[in-house]
């Protein structure tokens, strides 16, 4: 398999994970079925051979489907399981960072081109995304914002790019979301999710459950529904007579909705 894009065996790699069910835990903290998710991953597959003209003037610039439109459906579609506005704050402005984290990285210490490799002292492949997946968790703070700011952080960078060229006038060839740009897109949103799960199990364990401040009760009863291995939405415990108040509703204990 030399010479195949990192970017594609990552992608089958994790669909075998997804489709055999052991990416479920992931997939249900983030809100999307297998189903779902097997759906968005053999879209960027197929259309990473497709690309769309955008202009053909002094820049002759592209978006490839599998490395551009589909990531940012994705991200969309993930954004909209989020559980509080601030969470799509947070993804939105950790994307921004990042891209501008990477794009200072670039600027400074390679050449100039992001997505040239072999002839910089660290390979820009793997030092965006760890960058990206990094920034991403740290300001992103959930699984769902962590992943939509990496990978949007990444495709930002080739967005500026092309805005950059057009503004100054500089000819030159810009394929959004193509070539290496979807490599690095692909390991920005595994990194950023595997350092979410990592560091947010591990806080989650420390301090007994998700943390429940500013998110609606229903999502907790879910997500506690998902460390206890229960389907999504299935109550955390049976209703039973001594649990209910005098009026015949369920006693919460005290807990109220965030």
């Amino acid at each position: 398999m030399a010479g195949f894009p990192i970017g594609m065996i990552v992608l089958l790699v994790v669909s075998v994970l997804i489709y055999f069910g052991l990416a479920q835990r992931v997939l249900d903290r983030m809100g999307i079925s297998d189903k779902v998710a097997l759906g968005f991953l053999a879209a960027i597959i197929v259309g990473s051979f497709i690309n769309i003209p955008l202009s053909r003037a002094r820049v002759d610039a592209s978006v490839n489907v599998g490395g551009g439109l589909v990531p940012v459906a994705l991200a969309i579609y993930v954004l909209t399981r989020a559980g509080t506005s601030k969470e799509v704050i947070r993804a939105l402005g950790a994307a921004v960072a990042a891209a501008a984290a990477i794009y200072v990285i670039n600027t400074r210490l390679f050449s100039g081109d992001p997505w040239q490799t072999g002839t910089d002292f660290l390979d820009p492949l793997y030092v965006y995304p760890l960058v990206a997946g990094g920034i991403a968790y740290i300001i992103g703070r959930s699984r769902r914002a962590a992943f939509v700011a990496a990978t949007l952080g990444v495709l930002f960078l080739d967005v500026f790019d092309w805005v950059t060229l057009q503004a100054r006038g500089i000819p030159g060839n810009i394929s959004i979301g193509g070539a290496g740009a979807l490599d690095a897109i692909v390991l920005s949103g595994v990194v950023a999710v595997l350092l979410a799960e990592l560091i947010g199990e591990t806080r989650e364990r420390l301090q007994g459950g998700p943390e429940a401040e500013g998110h609606p009760k229903a999502m907790m009863d879910s997500l506690r529904g998902i460390q206890d291995h229960r389907p999504l939405g299935q109550p955390a415990r049976k209703e039973l007579p001594e649990n209910r108040g005098a009026n015949g509703q369920q006693d919460d204990g005290g807990e109220h909705d965030a």
